[in-house]
């Protein structure tokens, strides 16, 4: 009876992965300290595909070789034995799909900062790719354990359609709690920054990114809603979503980085 009060009393944020759903509890404490209660419907003791929908999305980490991280397949990271590192695991406390990219790390080409994070693929395993036009949803639930500046959790980048390699829009957490949307200007680059909110690190939140009728974007941060227009620069590419710890600063610590939680990620398109 103790443990039925205890669950009831809690406040519950609610996020449905691939027909699991994992129940966090809302946002509590105000430091990177701060935990989130195991739910019951996810297994601290399995890895992150164990709880997770990962058919659709493939892993970059900050290792590997200069100017060519380190990419786990779908395959790799389905079921309970997937694939789980230092750099992307369960937290073992709550069940939470972990990732953590130091500020020292293997970075891509084009960027100078190390990431661990999730791409969008197709079921069949291709590379998602899909046009501007229909409605394109990523919702997560999640918090930021740990930041030293700034951090990317969740990404519409460009795909096919030009030779551009920029996002078309990326959410920012920075250390002060500030949730910040960078929507790109032009393929070409140059990003227009808009504050949605602002949530203490360790606490718990969640965002819902998409587009819809090929020319908007449509941002929710905690029940909040707003929408942006997309420049007519963008039609002829192609997208797809990405999500966790994209690090937005850099030094030789390995120490110092961004640790972020997920507790809920889905996508959807139609």
């Amino acid at each position: 009876m103790r443990m039925r009060t205890l669950l009831t009393s809690l406040a519950t944020v609610v996020a449905v992965t691939g027909g699991l759903a994992l129940t966090a509890p809302a946002a509590s404490g105000s430091t990177g300290a701060a935990h989130v209660v195991a739910s019951p419907l996810a297994d601290p003791s399995v890895a992150p595909g164990g709880n997770f929908d990962l058919v659709v999305w493939q892993l970059q980490e900050p290792i590997g070789s200069p100017g060519s991280p380190t990419t786990i397949s779908s395959s790799r990271l389905q079921g309970a034995n997937g694939f789980q590192d230092s750099y992307f695991y369960t937290d073992t406390r709550d069940g939470a799909m972990t990732f953590w990219a130091p500020e020292k790390g293997v970075t891509t080409p084009n960027s100078n900062y190390a990431r661990s994070e999730l791409r969008e693929m197709n079921r069949s395993g291709s590379a998602a790719d899909w046009s501007l036009s229909g409605t394109h949803t990523m919702k997560a639930t999640l918090r930021v354990v740990s930041v030293t500046s700034n951090v990317c959790v969740g990404q519409i980048h460009l795909g096919s359609g030009g030779t551009s390699t920029k996002p078309l829009l990326e959410l920012y957490y920075r250390s002060s709690g500030d949730i910040v949307l960078g929507t790109e200007n032009s393929p070409s680059g140059g990003q227009t920054l808009h504050t949605v909110g602002n949530v203490s690190v360790g606490k718990t939140w969640s965002y819902t990114i998409g587009v819809s009728g090929g020319n908007t974007i449509n941002l929710t941060v905690n029940g909040s809603t707003t929408h942006y227009a997309i420049p007519s620069s963008f039609n002829a590419y192609k997208q797809y979503f990405k999500a966790g710890s994209y690090n937005q600063s850099s030094s030789d610590s390995t120490t110092k980085g961004a640790r972020v939680a997920f507790y809920g990620l889905t996508v959807a398109h139609s």
